[in-house]
């Protein structure tokens, strides 16, 4: 006792000295710095140089010869700015135009820091002239008041999804991956998202389909950066993209309902753009610098292979799979791609892509390469290796040594992106076909009986390629947990979040996914209400509570679906479905409880074949400048629309006049509410300077704030008894949508400030839980879309 006694107080003096050492190391940095709390004459500029980078990289050869010092003067070069016009958006012509006609003609001839701004030209590789750059850098666009106008426009339509401010090399893989509408996709490590968001536009090709065959499986192990990834993704508004959070290397197996019987989920597409040592984006993060080392890329290098071996096991035969990083290292890239070729024994094969992106500088894959550690010590062969370095330098870091099944690899088949080629950042790709499954995956399928006596197809589990037995074992585990599955013991239509004693959660708990019954009493009135058509998809309604009123309710595709409703107990769900209506507060008077969401306007419209007031572009620019509008300041087709319909949520359709080139030429569609003697828009503030914008009205600062006033100025103006009645009739919506605005009166819903905007999506992106709500919009706080490249 007298002995443990003395052991703690002794620990405990340790602790207490090491926490004086502490606090007395903060009072000295305190006093260092000046009285703004910066260190005095500000923190020192990172020095662009490291010897051992330029060692490594000029004894590999990967830069051609006499290109070395443009090489390196490029990546001590600011990263351009680059953006993506969202290619599925039915108006993303209008943005181009906008984009070419106004905004970049402004920036001609600017000169900002004694720089001459250029022109923003196309990126000559990308389809359609979607993806543009310029010389100007992030920080110089941020901060240039003679670029605020331009920023404040990027900022604006990034929120609403019609731009991706994405780095140039970051949207080679997904269009190397040939999406089609009908593919089955897996983004193994998507976040940030912006990959991932062009995956979405290319299954969206067609508008006309509101939910195409295919979707997108988005799957981050950093919960943090899932909720990062649903507000990118959130912002396309599509029912077909799941957000998962899973460790890339041991993503489970999912299971699908085909024709009655369940069957092992093989994806079309994979995306595999793996953690990497990054230096490739010196240009942008510029402390990798003075971090880099080739320690990094050595520690990396097991775990791009594991991710590599489980993306091509689930992978379907034919199917295509792009492995990506920002490094330049062949101990990423061609070492990752040789040891998983020639461990596939034939069942993969690198494509020749040469034909594929054409306009696309490029370098091809090397076949010889050398691994150096951070002392500077040089390995040609595994042979070489000591004994005590074993643990950091693996074979599977060294090209093959036979140079026929070398040869038979088509590493040059890979693609290296040099920064100075056509001033980008460093990027490495391979594209992989799958032409027979792999050979550790050949055994035939183990068939089990359920309860029902359906012959349920069970494939293996992933199988390492060094740890086959382990995995052998997981596999007849997870068998034997399928077999004693009782169906009474699940709710029908409910997927909630895994047990925790199958799988430990981090983060924050989601709330479950509950399909609306058959016989739920919740969509009759709203089938009622709205006139959907016989074959709207209501059994792809979802809500995110069990009990109590349900208060939102979002849709999914049925594909995403049956993945929801067949892999509950495996899959960590973050977020998945669009939002298509929200509840009104005792809004039974007006006929139906739930009035339309803006976010799902364009998956529902197809469907919905009552309450659709058609309107010119003139009455558009009123609904979306004023708040509350009079029916008399519309046209006469809206107001005898209106008269004939009962009080309620209504769909404010604009169809273009081909006659009128000049205008607006797509269409728009609106939610609105029909009141007794006004109707009013309701749209995101971003979307709403988003429409304006493509009509000519350009609402920036000194002149948004004009018509605000003149706005709050015509409402005073009206009579105080219709005002009273109008407030009287729209009260119950007034709180709903207070509520959805965390609090803010609708009435300055205008006004809101873009960071307001952006905290308004916590609502948008999960549940109806308050407490939920409020921890994502915590996550998404540290994020802004603006700033996001790569």
């Amino acid at each position: 006792m007298v002995l443990a006694w003395a052991t703690f107080r002794g620990g405990a003096a340790r602790l207490f000295c090491a926490m004086g050492r502490r606090q007395r190391h903060k009072q000295q940095q305190r006093r260092e710095r000046g009285p703004g709390g910066w260190p005095e004459g500000g923190y020192p500029e990172i020095v662009k140089e490291n010897a051992l980078f330029e060692h490594y990289y000029g004894q590999l050869g990967l830069v051609p010869p006499g290109e070395w010092g443009d090489f390196m003067a490029a990546l001590r070069e600011p990263l351009p700015a680059t953006l993506r016009i969202t290619g599925y958006k039915s108006h993303a012509k209008e943005i181009l135009h906008c984009l070419k006609n106004k905004y970049f003609k402004e920036l001609e001839n600017q000169v900002v820091d004694g720089q001459k701004i250029e022109m923003p030209q196309p990126l000559s590789w990308y389809p359609e002239e979607l993806a543009w750059h310029t010389n100007l850098s992030r920080k110089v666009l941020r901060k240039s008041p003679q670029l605020e106008k331009f920023h404040h426009f990027l900022v604006s339509e990034t929120e609403c999804g019609n731009i991706s401010r994405q780095e140039a090399v970051s949207m080679i893989p997904p269009l190397l991956l040939n999406v089609q509408p009908h593919h089955k996709i897996l983004d193994m490590c998507a976040a940030p998202g912006s990959k991932t968001a062009q995956l979405i536009e290319m299954l969206h090709a067609d508008m006309d389909v509101p939910f195409p065959e295919g979707f997108v499986i988005a799957n981050d192990v950093d919960n943090k950066r899932c909720y990062l990834l649903v507000h990118q993704a959130k912002r396309l508004n599509s029912p077909c993209i799941m957000v998962v959070n899973h460790d890339a290397s041991s993503i489970p197996n999912l299971q699908i309902t085909t024709n009655g019987k369940k069957e092992i989920l093989f994806y079309d597409r994979i995306l595999c753009d793996v953690p990497c040592s990054g230096d490739g984006t010196m240009r942008k993060n510029i402390d990798v610098w003075k971090k880099w080392t080739t320690q990094n890329s050595l520690q990396l290098h097991g775990l791009q292979l594991r991710i590599a071996t489980r993306g091509v096991e689930q992978l379907a035969e034919g199917g295509r799979m792009v492995y990506s990083t920002c490094s330049l290292n062949p101990v990423e890239n061609e070492a990752v791609i040789a040891s998983l070729l020639e461990k596939s024994e034939g069942a993969l094969e690198l494509a020749d892509v040469s034909d594929e992106v054409p306009g696309l500088k490029r370098m091809p894959g090397v076949t010889h390469w050398k691994v150096m550690t951070k002392d500077g010590q040089w390995f040609e062969d595994w042979k070489d290796v000591p004994s005590s370095r074993h643990t950091q330098i693996r074979p599977t870091m060294f090209p093959l040594k036979d140079e026929d099944k070398l040869k038979a690899l088509n590493l040059e088949r890979c693609l290296r992106i040099l920064p100075h080629h056509q001033n980008t950042g460093g990027f490495f790709v391979a594209v992989l076909i799958k032409k027979s499954p792999m050979p550790w995956n050949k055994r035939p399928p183990k068939l089990l009986l359920s309860q029902k006596t359906e012959h349920v197809e069970q494939s293996s589990l992933t199988v390492s390629l060094e740890t086959t037995e382990g995995h052998a074992a997981t596999e007849a585990k997870d068998e034997d947990s399928l077999v004693k599955e009782s169906t009474e013991s699940k709710k029908d239509g409910v997927c909630g979040p895994p047990p925790t004693k199958k799988m430990k959660l981090f983060g924050f708990k989601e709330d479950p996914f509950v399909f609306l019954s058959e016989e739920d009493p919740l969509f009759p009135p709203i089938q009622t209400f709205y006139a959907l058509d016989p074959s709207f998809p209501k059994m792809n309604l979802l809500t995110r509570t069990q009990e109590g009123k349900k208060r939102q309710l979002y849709m999914v595709s049925k594909e995403i679906r049956n993945v929801l409703l067949n892999n509950s107990e495996k899959l960590k769900v973050i977020n998945t479905g669009i939002k298509v209506w929200c509840r009104n507060s005792d809004g039974e008077q007006f006929g139906c409880a739930f009035r339309l969401a803006q976010e799902g306007i364009y998956t529902l419209y197809p469907f919905i074949n009552a309450r659709i007031v058609n309107v010119s572009i003139g009455d558009v620019k009123v609904l979306l400048t004023e708040e509350n509008p009079f029916l008399s300041k519309l046209s006469n087709e809206v107001r005898s629309q209106a008269a004939g319909m009962a009080m309620g949520s209504i769909v404010l359709k604009y169809e273009p006049d081909p006659n009128q080139p000049e205008t607006l030429q797509c269409s728009i569609v609106l939610c609105g509410w029909l009141g007794k003697t006004s109707i009013r828009a309701f749209v995101p503030k971003n979307e709403r300077l988003h429409y304006l914008r493509m009509m000519g009205v350009e609402m920036f600062k000194a002149k948004r704030k004009e018509v605000e006033d003149k706005t709050e100025a015509g409402t005073t103006g009206q009579g105080v008894e219709d005002l009273r009645s109008e407030t009287k009739e729209n009260s119950q919506l007034l709180e709903q949508t207070e509520e959805e605005l965390n609090g803010q009166p609708a009435q300055e819903f205008i006004k809101t400030s873009a960071a307001e905007v952006k905290n308004d999506t916590g609502d948008y992106l999960s549940s109806d839980d308050k407490s939920e709500s409020t921890q994502n919009k915590k996550s998404q706080d540290s994020a802004n879309p603006s700033d996001i490249q790569g």
